[in-house]
């Protein structure tokens, strides 16, 4: 397992990025914008941990700015850790077969949602390319929150 990055949500893309960017001298790395889903991911990280003018190793910050207003209390604006796992199906069945739930099953075969015991979600991504969608995660509903 990597760690990739944290997210968290944001109501002012702009504002936030005077913060980050200007005043706290963090580097924008990658950022992508979802239409469909109304929301834009702005990726950012600590200048000391790009090397040699790549940030591909770098822990993340990950900005997500959500088009329609939301008030973010009972600290919705904390997303969740991201980690990047060898097989996703893998992991998610060990999880499972260890008591843990998976609030939001991989059944495109790249991502998954659980939670630690304190609801610190934690999104799981299948290491490079998506693998094949299967079951049981095919057919499996999201439960609870993630």
């Amino acid at each position: 397992m990597k760690y990739l990055h944290t997210m968290v949500r944001v109501k002012n893309i702009e504002e936030s990025l005077d913060f980050y960017v200007n005043k706290m001298g963090m580097v924008e790395t990658r950022r992508s914008e979802n239409e469909k889903g109304r929301f834009t991911l702005v990726f950012l990280a600590a200048g000391d941990d790009i090397v040699r003018g790549k940030a591909e190793n770098a822990p993340l910050l990950e900005l997500t700015h959500n088009w329609d207003p939301e008030d973010y209390d009972g600290g919705r604006n904390f997303g969740h850790l991201a980690y990047s796992v060898d097989n996703i199906y893998e992991t998610c069945q060990r999880l499972m077969d260890a008591g843990i739930v998976i609030n939001r099953p991989p059944r495109e075969g790249r991502m998954a949602f659980v939670k630690s015991p304190d609801n610190i979600s934690f999104e799981l991504l299948q290491k490079d390319q998506a693998l094949e969608p299967a079951e049981p995660w095919l057919s499996m509903d999201n439960s609870g929150s993630w």
